[in-house]
């Protein structure tokens, strides 16, 4: 049997970073701004605006890109 050698692709540590900041910040939408606006009595539309502004932010953080079309991700899509 032959075995066929992969090159594997090196991260770069700006991926890395990227990835982190973005994963924080998704962290943060999910589970931080609910809880800050429950203990600040906001409104569940005014949360749900800062969740959707974090989680544009942690999806153009980890793909790089800024199309400046203003339409939400498809992953983020409430359909």
């Amino acid at each position: 049997m032959s075995q066929e050698l992969v090159p594997v692709k090196k991260v770069e540590p700006q991926e890395h970073s990227a990835m982190l900041l973005g994963a924080g910040l998704a962290v943060a939408s999910m589970i931080l701004v609910p809880a800050v606006a429950m203990r600040l009595g906001l409104g569940a539309s005014l949360t749900g605006a800062l969740r959707i502004a974090l989680m544009r932010a942690s999806s153009k953080v980890c793909s790089g890109s800024d199309d400046n079309s203003g339409a939400a991700s498809s992953g983020f899509s409430c359909h």
